[in-house]
């Protein structure tokens, strides 16, 4: 087993796929203090905690220093830094040679290359922890070979490229990853050319390959390198962490792999120009990912002159945990589109003045008045319903005398604004023949209006020449003067216009503008002055993909909240407002949830939501930068076969293992509600009888009080009588021969412990995952797993020998 600690200096959490990794390892303290992580939950009745990792580390040379210039990752040791950490398990070789290729393994950690592995040539070593190759400018070969006893059928050979080398200025130099069969030239081979920067997959007859597959070299992408065979296919794969892997070719195995015994070879050449060498690391390894995350401190301690930095660090939710509470929906699917300016115009009372959100240094929009008297009231009505926010009153005493917003947005908006624009805003009127927005050129050439027609229908004005105004009216309604919010969206590029969600018009004849960087709301230069409410103002510039069809889904947004959406979707949608690309859903029983339109809480509250409501787990993923979410049904009825793993009550590591039986858990008796629905009662009337009443509320956002009463069963049903449980099974995990078969295991992840004293209730009692402490040091790797009893999850299946025995397991499922 090897320790992998690799720091993103210089990298950003949030994108993670541009991190070039540092190897750390050879610095952490694993004889004394070793690395220690935390996961999940301590019950499945509490949320999952942020993941944690703490770790120590030598500072000698001052490498770990913040601010040390003479540091080799200076300016990079700083909070946040990216991290992650792996552990990477060699396999041991059992039986009799030939072995099957997966067992040439070698972590090169001892400094010593072992003879009874390779043969080294023209100076190739074993040095820092690593197989180091020279590439000098004498053009020979540095290698290693393996011995000629392994074979590759249902196998692989997998290493770390973790050292790459340069040009150099040298005519040719290439680093070889070859699978040798028992004729010269017929061999699979990786092979990096250090000048074209190209890596290929090779299947060579003769030393040729008339079609390799060419690949331009990623540092991040072909970290790792493997050539795996599988049911007659033989794959070359590349992974950027040893555990994710991906095909870069495949074709049908080569004949001679069935009957050759291979041989590994590893080898490097340059012909001149500056030497320098390649190095390669981790031959064999089965790389589990234990921790992804960013450091919290580089705290600096000194005994004597001895100095270490212990560091501790945070996964995902840390960042999460950080960012500012959300703004309504609407807003945020609003923001989510990158909007040039962002006008929600909600501002309270008091202001004087409406600014942008979007974040590109817009201007606020300030009241301009024409003529004598009128009104602009803010947060002088409520705004789109789901949104929780209050709207501008525009009340003016004539179409010509009265206050409406401007801003000339500056000349830092006419480049972006030579793109086509798409238009979004919410209002609300009785009046006709009033704007309700639009946009000019400085000298008034160019001219875009949204206006409603003397006969309450939408219109589009526009000039592209200057002079005056040209009308298009919008096919639709004729009824938008109601009083009642609608929301528009026109596409300029794609002369489309959206009504309240709805396509109304698509053959929309109105030229491409230039440079229009003056905005008008509630009114146009002077006149059309708006009577109603407006809200919500934005404006996108595109360029190849039209913003119309993603902006007209907001209507949903500000009338319903997205309310009846299923909860994998509620959660992606949350996830997208946090700056996530995606989620990993598990599982396909999702609800549909209410309404979370008003904004004023965090993103991560709003999941809690979700995952409270649907019974189900979110947590941040070990192995990237990410989240996953587990509906209820992940836990129905777990299949005997699919166990990570089974252990012997005799091999876990600790003197004293406690069967749990108390009220930690109980609960008999539920009053459950939903916003705007009646408040239910579930009561478990024996289990009243036998312990007394033990109450708890549920407040969760179902969309109707069937699904509120499902789950308040669902949960009394499971609770109202728990039995007894293993709740922390310890294990000294590296002594066992299912060690990867243990770290494999996750939150929800299910093993058995068999063989339990005879005072047990039964010999064998399985539990679930809900979370775990580790301790990781030299030859040692502790976890101690959170558990809780698997058959809580258990639900009817009719006819069936387990899950359908009168009152035991013939609990419905929700």
């Amino acid at each position: 087993m090897a320790l992998l600690v690799e720091m993103g200096w210089g990298g950003l959490v949030q994108a993670p796929s541009t991190i070039t990794w540092t190897d750390i390892s050879r610095y952490v303290d694993v004889g004394q203090q070793g690395v220690s992580t935390t996961r999940g939950a301590s019950d499945e009745l509490s949320e999952t905690q942020p993941g944690t990792a703490t770790l120590r580390l030598n500072n000698e040379d001052g490498r770990f220093t913040p601010g040390n210039p003479s540091s080799p990752y200076y300016p990079y040791v700083r909070r946040n830094a990216p991290i992650r950490i792996s552990v990477a398990v060699i396999p041991q070789r059992t039986g009799a040679a030939p072995w099957p290729l997966a067992y040439l393994a070698d972590d090169f950690d001892d400094d010593v290359l072992d003879p009874a592995l390779w043969t080294a040539a023209n100076g190739a070593t074993e040095t820092g922890g690593r197989l180091r190759l020279p590439m000098t400018p004498a053009g020979v070969s540095a290698s290693v070979t393996s011995t000629r006893q392994w074979t590759l059928t249902g196998s692989k050979l997998t290493l770390k490229f973790a050292t790459v080398p340069a040009a150099g200025g040298s005519s040719s130099a290439s680093v070889s990853i070859y699978l040798l069969s028992s004729t010269p030239g017929t061999q699979l081979r990786w092979r990096f050319d250090a000048l074209t920067r190209e890596l290929r997959a090779l299947n060579e007859v003769g030393g040729t390959d008339a079609s390799p597959t060419i690949l331009p070299f990623s540092a991040i992408d072909h970290a790792w390198l493997r050539i795996r065979e599988s049911g007659g296919t033989t794959y070359f794969e590349t992974s950027s962490d040893g555990f994710i892997w991906t095909v870069r070719r495949s074709l049908p195995t080569p004949a001679w792999v069935a009957t050759n015994q291979v041989q590994a070879q590893f080898a490097a050449f340059r012909s001149g120009g500056t030497g320098d060498y390649a190095e390669i690391d981790l031959v064999g390894a089965e790389v589990r990912p234990r921790f992804w995350g960013m450091v919290n401190q580089w705290p600096v301690d000194w005994e004597g002159l001895a100095s270490t930095v212990t560091i501790t660090a945070t996964d995902l939710f840390k960042r999460l945990n950080r960012l500012p509470p959300l703004r309504s929906m609407l807003g945020q699917e609003i923001l989510a589109q990158a909007p040039l300016v962002y006008y929600p115009l909600s501002e309270p009372g008091e202001s004087a003045t409406a600014g942008d959100v979007a974040g590109n240094g817009a201007p606020s929009l300030s009241v301009s008045q024409v003529g004598v008297g009128g009104t602009l009231t803010m947060a002088g009505a409520d705004g789109p319903p789901e949104t929780g926010e209050q709207a501008p009153v525009f009340t003016p005493s004539s179409a010509t005398a009265g206050k409406w917003l401007t801003a000339d947005l500056g000349p830092q908006f006419e480049p972006t604004f030579v793109q086509y624009l798409c238009f979004e805003a919410w209002f609300k009127t009785t009046t006709t023949g009033r704007c309700i927005m639009g946009v000019h050129s400085t000298d008034l050439i160019y001219q875009h209006l949204l206006s409603i027609g003397a006969g309450g229908n939408l219109q589009i004005e526009w000039t592209s020449g200057g002079g005056a105004l040209t009308t298009e009216t919008v096919s639709g309604p004729t009824t938008l003067a109601d009083d009642n919010w609608h929301h528009v969206v026109y596409d300029q590029r794609e002369g489309k216009v959206w009504l309240d969600g709805v396509l109304v018009d698509s053959t929309l004849a109105v030229p491409r503008a230039f440079y229009e960087r003056v905005v008008h709301v509630g009114g146009y230069r002077n006149s059309r002055l708006w009577n109603g409410s407006i809200a919500h103002v934005a404006i996108y510039a595109t360029t190849s993909t039209s913003s119309g069809p993603t902006a007209a889904t907001h209507y949903e947004a500000g009338m319903t909240g997205y309310a009846g959406e299923d909860a994998d979707v509620r959660i992606a949608r949350l996830a997208k407002y946090a700056g996530l690309p995606s989620v990993t859903i598990w599982g396909s029983t999702h609800d549909p949830i209410a309404s979370q339109g008003p904004g004023g809480s965090s993103v991560v509250a709003r999941m809690r939501e979700v995952e409270s409501t649907e019974s189900g787990r979110l947590y941040a993923e070990r192995d990237w930068y990410g989240l996953a979410y587990q509906s209820r049904d992940v836990r129905y009825n777990p299949d005997p076969f699919s166990e990570v793993f089974t252990i012997d009550y005799a091999d876990l590591e600790t003197s004293r293992v406690q069967l749990s039986d108390d009220d930690q858990k109980l609960c008999n008796a539920v009053d459950a509600t939903r916003p705007g629905g009646a408040t239910q009662r579930v009561t478990a009337p024996s289990s009243i009888l036998a312990f007394g009443e033990y109450e708890q509320s549920l407040n969760i956002l179902k969309t109707s009080d069937n699904s509120v009463l499902d789950a308040a069963y669902w949960l009394v049903s499971r609770y109202a009588d728990p039995g007894p449980e293993l709740r922390e099974v310890p294990i000294e995990a590296y002594t066992m021969p299912s060690y990867l078969d243990i770290l494999d295991a996750d939150i929800s992840s299910y093993f058995s412990v068999n063989n339990l004293p005879s005072q047990a209730p039964a010999s064998s009692v399985r539990v679930t995952v809900e979370g775990y402490t580790e301790t990781i040091k030299e030859r040692s790797h502790v976890i101690q797993f959170h558990t809780s009893a698997t058959a809580t999850d258990s639900v009817w299946v009719l006819d069936d020998p387990v899950y359908s025995v009168l009152d035991s397991t013939t609990r419905l499922a929700y």
